[in-house]
């Protein structure tokens, strides 16, 4: 039932946000990202975990309301084919995506699952110019030939999820 979906949903959020704070204390991002960077230029932290929703002001209600988290206004992004609005956490963000236009690759996402889900994750880079150059080096697909301008106003560009163990990974310009 939808009460009991809400309610799984809850805690698989609380889940995340102490998980991602336990991680965070043990020193977990610290040790992850100097390992990885031999592998791809200056990785840096979690930005955020975008989650495609069906309906987006029943989804920032739950946030703001039920949470009480701080929730950002809608921002249309038409180049991207979406409306994002950033749900913030005391140590990252939520982005909750709906689709905006025909084209919309948030729409297709929507049609697999219906309920929506967790769409990607956004990682910031140093150096995205340098980090595109590192993935595609290593046969790692981009999903688009150069970066484009993401929500926060930076550049940006997705991984193919096929090269990436399953997960479109987002790199953001820090």
């Amino acid at each position: 039932s939808t009460g009991s979906r809400t309610l799984l949903f809850f805690f698989f959020i609380m889940f995340l946000t102490r998980l991602s704070k336990r991680l965070s204390q043990i020193g977990f991002t610290r040790r992850f990202s100097t390992q990885l960077h031999e592998n791809l230029h200056s990785l840096g932290k979690l930005n955020h975990v975008a989650i495609a929703v069906p309906n987006l002001q029943q989804a920032a209600a739950f946030y703001k309301n039920v949470l009480k988290a701080e929730v950002s206004e809608p921002q249309p992004l038409p180049e991207h084919g979406v409306t994002t609005i950033f749900v913030e956490l005391e140590n990252t963000k939520f982005e909750l995506l709906h689709p905006l236009g025909a084209n919309s690759p948030i729409q297709n996402f929507l049609n697999k699952n219906s309920s929506g889900g967790i769409h990607h994750v956004c990682i910031e880079v140093k150096d995205i110019s340098e980090s595109i150059k590192q993935v595609r080096s290593k046969n790692i697909r981009t999903l688009s030939d150069e970066p484009k301008i993401g929500a926060h106003g930076k550049p940006v560009v997705f991984l193919h999820p096929k090269d990436c163990g399953g997960v479109l990974i987002e790199l953001e310009q820090e």
